[in-house]
């Protein structure tokens, strides 16, 4: 049952991912301007009418309208009268972002839909995690990590919000996301201890497994901020000249492009040496797939003006390269165990 849950949090959590990068993709980040609400209700509106203020409606508190460009939120439940009463509302001083997009409502809004489903399924797996206690206090502790991370995610979350789309926020609200993820692969990994482990005695093979690790970290978060200049180039030219997004690039986006190779290099290294001395690590070989995939999806942004969908493609495939190349790091480093320890498959 525990390790059901871990899969499905894990599951979860890369649907989050998923829709994160479509929220980037299409430009939804600001879909809702509150949280954890939109616009002030738990489902959204669908057309730009609804947030208007109109007499004789019944408003509830923390209802948001858009009034002169700006939001106002109803400080209490009421009934309209036949004039707008200022005393009613109070303007929304997070920020000043006042746009209704209804593509941008719905996407943002299944992205957090996501989340709040991805934090329930932690914090059940947490619950269930208590029948471990007795033989494995470690995998009790570190699940209920797992639900403190997701509620500091939550807040990260709504930080990236009121600050507007702050890049510095939104790369940390990244990474945060590939702790989350490491976390539960730890938790899939410990609970299926058996007496048979695998024990790699090669000093330069594991750390060149950790070594290659950070460098996709790195990766994730040098490709974080040239998206973020791409975004600022959309605003300046628009969504429909993706031929423009990269003209005049940045020094981070040479540098990420010239640091691929370095990835590329030690990952094949890691091949060589896993093939060689028969370590019998298969994923390996996903590995070098993931990477090639990502090379290809990044040459097709720069020399075919972002494909669709080729944005939060990238950015997925990076997060399952970072995925496998943790889960093996956790194999490799495993210590041999003449116990016999308990299996909590079940």
């Amino acid at each position: 049952m525990y390790r059901k849950w871990v899969k499905i949090s894990l599951v979860l959590i890369y649907l989050v991912i998923i829709a994160g990068a479509v929220v980037r993709m299409t430009g939804s980040g600001m879909g809702c301007p509150d949280w954890p609400k939109c616009f002030g209700h738990w489902i959204p509106p669908t057309e730009r009418n609804e947030l208007d203020w109109r007499p004789n409606q019944e408003f509830h508190k923390g209802q948001v309208i858009i009034v002169d460009e700006t939001l106002q939120v109803a400080i209490t439940d009421f009934i309209s009268e036949k004039e707008f009463q200022k005393k009613n509302w109070e303007q929304y001083t997070k920020h000043d972002y006042a746009i209704f997009n209804a593509l941008h409502t719905w996407v943002e809004y299944i992205n957090r839909l996501f989340g709040a489903l991805a934090g329930l399924a932690i914090f059940i797996m947490a619950i269930v995690s208590f029948k471990n206690w007795k033989d494995k206090k470690s995998l009790v502790i570190v699940s209920w990590l797992s639900v403190f991370l997701m509620g500091f995610q939550g807040w990260l979350g709504a930080t990236v919000v009121y600050s507007v789309l702050s890049p510095v926020k939104i790369t940390i609200h990244m990474v945060v996301a590939l702790v989350i993820v490491g976390v539960l692969l730890y938790l899939l990994k410990v609970s299926k201890e058996s007496t048979k482990k695998t024990y790699v005695d090669a000093a330069l093979f594991k750390r060149l497994l950790v070594f290659s690790l950070l460098l996709t970290l790195i990766q994730v978060v040098l490709g974080a901020q040239v998206r973020e200049f791409v975004d600022e180039q959309v605003k300046m030219v628009g969504y429909e000249n993706p031929s423009l997004w990269l003209e005049n690039p940045t020094f981070v986006f040479y540098f990420h492009r010239s640091f691929s190779i370095l990835v590329v290099v030690v990952n094949l290294l890691l091949w060589y040496l896993n093939k060689k001395n028969n370590y019998g690590f298969q994923k390996i070989k996903y590995i070098l797939a993931l990477i090639l995939a990502e090379v290809f999806i990044g040459l097709g942004m720069y020399y075919f003006d972002f494909p669709f969908l080729s944005q939060p493609l990238h950015l997925v495939l990076a997060t399952i390269l970072f995925a496998v190349q943790f889960y093996i790091v956790l194999e490799a480093f495993q210590q041999k165990n003449q116990s016999k320890v308990r299996n909590f498959a079940t």
